[in-house]
């Protein structure tokens, strides 16, 4: 296991590096649910005012429309 932790002269490189890393990849995944979040409630005050997504399960059970064209 010493082995493993003994990093030498640049260890504190090799730290450093780890945790910024680890930072980061924290950051973009603290971004993704904050946006993931924030998308659904865009997504839900759409829904309010009537506006539905073209992917809506009971606007498909409708039928496609399409439109010919001459």
């Amino acid at each position: 296991m010493n082995a493993l932790l003994d990093l030498g002269p640049h260890a504190g490189f090799i730290w450093m590096a780890y945790g910024i890393s680890a930072l980061v990849l924290a950051g973009l995944i603290g971004w993704i649910r904050i946006d993931a979040r924030r998308q659904l409630n865009l997504l839900a005050e759409l829904e309010a005012k009537g506006i539905r997504r073209r992917s809506d399960p009971a606007r498909a059970s409708q039928g496609k429309r399409r439109s010919t064209k001459s």
